[in-house]
């Protein structure tokens, strides 16, 4: 499959007109806050150093477990429309996501990874980009609005041969997905060991992510039947050392049907509650994920100015150590000359270049450095010469390196430091506030908010 997109007309493209959840826009503006091309969090983020990832608008639920176990049939009656093709044959033999927007549409190939960024990796698995599609659904039923459905192969045992390795593909999804639900069919094949293979394993990192329902129970017989389908599959899964844990509970669903009604107890809903209590979670840990990465860039920002103030401040010490070190290296070869002056040129000559303070003054200095030359030999003399212009030349080269300063901002850097600084203080962390109390007033009421 190539990236081929194929259009089909809205089902329902007027409910989009209705109004957005709360849920839904705090996660669209906290996305917004991270994604604006000139202030957003990222380009802030990165012009310091720090590297951040948006946040997802959406969360991502993945339906896994053997053929016919449901998982297509359930998700149609989530968005209540028939967009996954349901059957006992084994209809989804790739990955489906199934979200929501504006047009029904479907996309198959590039188009899918190209709509979702974060799965692209999922090109370095073999064979795995051609049976990856999408499907683009208007309803707005239930939470659709904040869901994707990822409709993952059916699983089976035996010679059955996939067109690439589904086990490493799920357990990699597994690792982006928020959560994780396992439908198990009671009509022979629950205890698919594939499916419990690739549970045991994800159970070792996402145990809290997995749900396990009894799907198709209504077709299970009757209580006892269905009591006894229960009791083997919870048994094969307590057999896994993973999977033994206490309080472990598997709800019996099924889709319902006027037509066909069951005294089978339906706790369907509790997907849903699971799918709901998700996304609460995923919105609490949103926004603290912004303010956490609020005080990451302040942190960052602030650690900019004061290492740019410490360099400054090294380079003024650097500078003053080289300036010291310059004239104590020029000021040797000096006096030297001063002395080879003093002892060479007449009084007349001196007093002519310098007036007569002037060489009274040069000569009451240089006085105990000419008592000491004279008093040493002429080899000594050059010895001592040599070792003084040595030193100068070493002294030079320590001024030097000792010059050599750190890199700074310029003053136009500083005030756009402070500007962003001020942008997340003021601007970001009051959004998150203003946020965080929409969120929390769909619970409680203004008077229990302490604000």
């Amino acid at each position: 499959m190539s990236g081929k997109v194929k259009g089909r007309s809205a089902a329902n493209a007027d409910s989009m007109a209705g109004l957005v959840s709360c849920d839904e826009r705090i996660l669209r503006d906290i996305h917004q806050l991270y994604t604006e091309a000139d202030s957003g969090l990222i380009p802030v983020a990165e012009s310091v150093g720090v590297k951040l990832l948006p946040p997802r608008k959406k969360i991502t639920v993945m339906l896994m477990g053997n053929h016919s176990a449901g998982k297509s049939s359930f998700i149609n009656w989530y968005v209540e429309e028939h967009i996954q093709r349901t059957g006992v044959a084994i209809e989804t033999q790739g990955f489906s996501f199934v979200t929501s927007g504006r047009k029904r549409e479907s996309l198959t190939g590039n188009a899918t990874l190209h709509l979702y960024p974060h799965f692209k990796p999922l090109q370095e698995f073999k064979g795995v980009s051609e049976y990856l599609s999408t499907e683009i659904c208007t309803s707005r039923q239930k939470r659709f609005s904040l869901v994707t459905f990822v409709d993952s192969p059916g699983l089976v045992d035996g010679d059955m041969k996939y067109p690439f390795d589904v086990d490493e593909v799920i357990l990699w999804l597994g690792e982006l997905c928020d959560l994780i639900l396992v439908f198990f069919d009671p009509m022979g094949q629950a205890l698919c060991k594939r499916t419990l293979n690739i549970v045991e394993s994800l159970n070792e990192k996402h145990g809290d992510r997995i749900h396990f329902y009894l799907s198709k129970a209504d077709e299970a017989g009757g209580e006892s039947d269905r009591q006894r389908v229960m009791m083997q599959i919870v048994q094969e899964l307590c057999k896994r050392p993973g999977l033994n844990k206490c309080g472990f509970d598997m709800p019996t669903i099924y889709i319902p049907n006027p037509n066909k009604p069951s005294r089978c107890v339906n706790q369907i809903e509790e997907v849903c509650r699971a799918v709901e209590k998700t996304i609460n979670q995923t919105v609490q840990n949103t926004l603290n994920s912004l303010e956490k990465d609020c005080e990451l860039i302040s942190e960052a920002i602030t650690n900019k100015l004061i290492n740019d103030r410490q360099n400054s401040l090294q380079n003024r010490r650097a500078r003053c150590q080289s300036c010291f070190l310059s004239l104590l290296g020029f000021c040797i070869p000096l006096a030297l000359l001063a002395l080879l002056a003093l002892g060479t040129l007449s009084k007349e000559l001196l007093d002519m270049a310098l007036g007569q303070q002037g060489r009274e003054a040069l000569s009451l200095y240089l006085t105990p450095v000419v008592k000491i030359f004279d008093s040493l030999s002429g080899e000594q003399r050059l010895y001592c010469c040599g070792g003084l212009v040595l030193l100068s030349f070493l002294l030079l080269i320590i001024a030097r390196f000792a010059f050599r300063t750190r890199p700074t901002l310029s003053g136009k850097q500083k005030r756009q430091l402070q500007e962003k600084l001020e942008y997340i203080q003021e601007v970001v962390k009051t959004k998150k506030k203003n946020l965080y109390e929409e969120y929390l007033r769909q619970s409680v009421s203004d008077h229990d908010m302490d604000v």
